[in-house]
C-alpha cells in the first residue's frame, strides 16, 4: 500500500515538473526585450529594443528592404537615452531619450534619432520630429549574428544582425 501511494506521488510530481517546462518554454519570446548600457565620455548611455532572430530568413535587402525607414528592431521602436550632451559622428544631440530608426545601406546607412520615444515599430514616425540624421559607415561581417544586438564600444555604438553591421561614433 505505501508504494502505491509513493508511486503515485512520483507519478504526480513528474506530471506537475514536465507541465511546468512545457509552460515556461512556451514564455520564450521570438523578439525578447534586450539592454545595452555604457558609458562614454562620461555619458551613460542606455539602448533598449527587441532583439529578433535570423532564422534562416535573408535580412538585408529582403526582410528589412534597403533605403527605407526601419525600427531597428521589433515590437516598440528602439529607444536609446544619454545622460547628458553628446556628440554624434561629430553632430550635437542633446541629452534624453530618443526612438531610433535607421536607414540601412550597403555601404552607407543613416542612424536617425527621433525626439518621439514611445512609439510602435514605425508606423508613427514622423520625419518633423527627428533630433538628428547622421550617416554612418555600414557594411557585412564575416561571422553571423543570428539575434539582433547592439553595443556600447569604446568610441560609440554599434548594431549587428545576420551578417551585416553599422557602428556610430560619440563624443
Amino acid at each position: 500500500m505505501k508504494q502505491s501511494i509513493f508511486k503515485k506521488f512520483g507519478l504526480l510530481a513528474l506530471l506537475f515538473t514536465t507541465v511546468s517546462l512545457f509552460a515556461s518554454a512556451q514564455d520564450e519570446k521570438p523578439s525578447p526585450a534586450k539592454t545595452a548600457e555604457g558609458e562614454i565620455n562620461g555619458a551613460k548611455i542606455t539602448i533598449n529594443y527587441s532583439s529578433p532572430a535570423v532564422k534562416g530568413r535573408t535580412i538585408w535587402g529582403e526582410l528589412v528592404p534597403l533605403g527605407q525607414i526601419w525600427r531597428a528592431g521589433a515590437n516598440d521602436a528602439t529607444t536609446i537615452e544619454f545622460s547628458k550632451d553628446v556628440k554624434v559622428q561629430g553632430k550635437e544631440l542633446a541629452a534624453g531619450k530618443y526612438s531610433f530608426f535607421i536607414i540601412p545601406g550597403e555601404m552607407e546607412s543613416t542612424f536617425i534619432f527621433n525626439k518621439v520615444a514611445k512609439q510602435w515599430g514605425a508606423y508613427s514616425y514622423d520625419q518633423a520630429e527627428d533630433a538628428l540624421r547622421v550617416s554612418v559607415p555600414s557594411g557585412q561581417s564575416s561571422t553571423l549574428e543570428e539575434r539582433l544586438v547592439y553595443e556600447i564600444t569604446d568610441s560609440g555604438f554599434e548594431v549587428r544582425w545576420e551578417y551585416g553591421r553599422a557602428a556610430a561614433r560619440i563624443e
